[in-house]
């Protein structure tokens, strides 16, 4: 896949650089409401609502904020309303026409580069060479932007499960995983673009930073820990992936696994986040001592309740 940088395919623009506390905020159904962008990666960058200024003139709808520095850096958004920004957030307006879906796809691929900067390390001055891809997959153009916007609330089925844990039982992890490290090659020494999903140590999208060009080597239906970095975090991964060799762990199961029962277990597992944080890593022997406590069924761990569970959440329905 061809790359580009960013700013052969956008104008680049600083935003406003205004502070919420010297504006006036109000409603959003009032006439003359502006949203405020500021560095948050929550609520698609909005941190506030606020009356349009007499002399200045919002940024139009339709426009990707990018966050310059910050926790949040590279944290990218299609702005739907016209608004105003704090300090550095910068305004990519698309140089030739461009939809909704090719926005998102570059909202995407912008923020698979976050893992080249940090709290300390800002992109102000590097975002204009950033390398994206300089044309939207073919595959991406086909999904269907309706149904992005209205993910299907319902659960997969309707049953009302009692989640009471006091009966549970505890168990080995090792007993349940082969736990071992990535034999995968840094993310600088692989072609990047392409398919493959590039998991790290990130607290954000499954751990997916980048994707690369290269072939998956490992199999779908394992589950990544983050033995530093955002330590603690863990992930259901439901693709083939390649992932860092440093800060990830793999958990393969020794049983029949899916979505359900994965995503299940991946919630059990980070309740143990607390133990661990950026000097305490969870490394391979740490994981081996973890023990996890189940629902269980004759002693043994009950997959279909967990299966069934899971079902039984709200939003289920758009796992199958």
């Amino acid at each position: 896949m061809k790359l580009k940088k960013i700013n052969e395919l956008f104008d680049i623009q600083y935003g406003n650089s205004l502070e919420l506390v010297n504006l006036t905020e109000c409603e959003a159904e009032d006439l003359h409401s502006v949203n405020f962008v500021s560095r948050t990666e929550k609520n698609n960058g909005v941190s506030g609502i606020v009356e349009q200024l007499p002399d200045l003139e919002p940024f139009e709808a339709g426009l990707i904020t990018v966050a310059g520095s910050g926790n949040s850096v590279l944290s990218s958004f299609i702005q739907t309303k016209p608004f105003y920004t704090g300090f550095h957030v910068f305004i990519l307006r698309p140089l030739s026409p461009m939809s909704m879906i090719d926005k998102l796809f570059y909202c995407y691929t912008i923020r698979l580069n976050q893992y080249k900067y940090s709290f300390g390390r800002q992109a102000n001055k590097t975002l204009k060479d950033l390398l994206i891809p300089s044309e939207v997959p073919d595959d991406w153009k086909k999904l269907d932007i309706n149904s992005l916007n209205n993910l299907n609330n319902q659960s997969f089925d309707h049953n009302d499960i009692n989640l009471n844990s006091s009966n549970w039982e505890y168990f080995n992890l090792t007993d349940l995983f082969e736990i071992s490290a990535s034999r995968d090659e840094l993310i600088n020494d692989l072609n990047l673009g392409g398919t493959t999903p590039y998991i790290t140590s990130s607290d954000k999208m499954n751990g997916i930073t980048s994707t690369v060009e290269d072939e998956p080597t490992n199999p779908a239906g394992t589950i990544t820990a983050n033995r530093g970095g955002s330590v603690g975090y863990f992930y259901y991964q439901p693709f083939p992936y390649k992932s860092t060799p440093v800060d990830v762990r793999i958990l393969t199961p020794k049983f029949q696994i899916n979505v359900y029962i994965g995503l299940f277990l991946k919630t059990i597992l980070q309740l143990e986040k607390y133990r661990f944080n950026y000097s305490r890593k969870m490394g391979s022997d740490r994981l081996a001592e973890f023990r996890i406590k189940l629902p269980t069924e004759n002693g043994q761990p009950s997959w279909s309740f967990m299966e069934q569970y899971i079902k039984s959440l709200p939003y289920s329905s758009n796992l199958n």
